[in-house]
């Protein structure tokens, strides 16, 4: 299999990061980055060919990721799209919809995906749906690749993709913000900067554990933390009382408003 990356940002390199440590064979691997020293760096850490621009290296290509941004993404299609006509391609950007990129590139061999940043350290989750023209294989072979950065969930409906987008592709600055609000409160209690990041992301990273572990529901873990007049119920009600709640929901609804505004911007296109 011969891969090619357009795009050497944080995504592509948590990509060939989880090329490299899940032991996926690739007889090569190209990256197309228009900053040079970019692209020698890049050619460095992960022993691949590096290309400032389009050409006929494409042309032996099995399957291409598009990791730019969803602002820069036709520009980088537009040179690419002639010289790839017999690639997969997957796309992992935001808002850009199947039907837009089938335009843009001239088939439907496409798979979207929505990666999150945890995939930066293999704990990511990514939401994909394959086009109609994504054969069996080449489905199979998304799937090895997008399994390297962490686990994958296959998705019937494309209209999917924006949900997934507000939910596990925002959903991780939601974490940070919850994080920092608890080392706020530590430090306000006496606590230095140190002990105070330590208490706050143990604390989210064992609850996250447990949960994951748990066969009971989330809510039910939650009670069972939550005595009645106890300490934890004085902290929910104040939570509850500000509205923090529906405040993550509606976090959430206003990213899936978004991503919707940019699939139609770029449906314009």
């Amino acid at each position: 299999m011969k891969l090619a990356f357009i795009g050497g940002g944080n995504m592509a390199q948590a990509m060939l990061g989880g090329l490299n440590d899940g032991g996926i064979e690739a007889s090569a691997v190209h990256v197309l980055e228009p900053d040079r020293a970019k692209g020698k760096e890049l050619a460095k850490d992960f022993c691949l060919s590096a290309h400032t621009g389009a050409g006929d290296w494409l042309h032996e290509v099995d399957v291409v990721v598009l990791a730019v941004k969803p602002q820069q993404m036709r520009e980088a299609v537009r040179p690419v799209a002639e010289h790839c006509a017999a690639a997969l391609v997957i796309s992992i950007a935001a808002g850009i919809r199947g039907n837009t990129l089938q335009r843009w590139l001239g088939h439907d061999r496409i798979v979207r995906a929505m990666p999150n940043t945890p995939a930066l350290v293999r704990a990511g989750i990514t939401g994909a749906v394959a086009l109609a023209g994504v054969s069996a294989a080449q489905r199979a072979a998304a799937d090895r690749i997008l399994r390297t950065t962490g686990s994958v969930m296959w998705l019937a409906d494309e209209a999917l993709l924006d949900p997934v987008t507000a939910i596990s592709g925002s959903g991780p600055a939601y974490v940070f913000y919850f994080i920092e609000a608890l080392q706020q409160a530590a430090q306000g209690m006496g606590f230095s900067d140190e002990q105070a990041t330590t208490l706050a992301l143990q604390t989210f990273l064992g609850a996250t554990r447990l949960a994951d572990q748990s066969e009971v529901s989330v809510a039910t873990l939650r009670e069972r933390v939550t005595s009645k007049g106890g300490t934890t119920a004085a902290g929910l009600a104040q939570l509850d009382a500000a509205g923090v709640r529906a405040g993550i929901i509606a976090a959430a609804q206003a990213a899936l408003a978004r991503a919707k505004e940019l699939g139609d911007e770029f449906d314009r296109d």
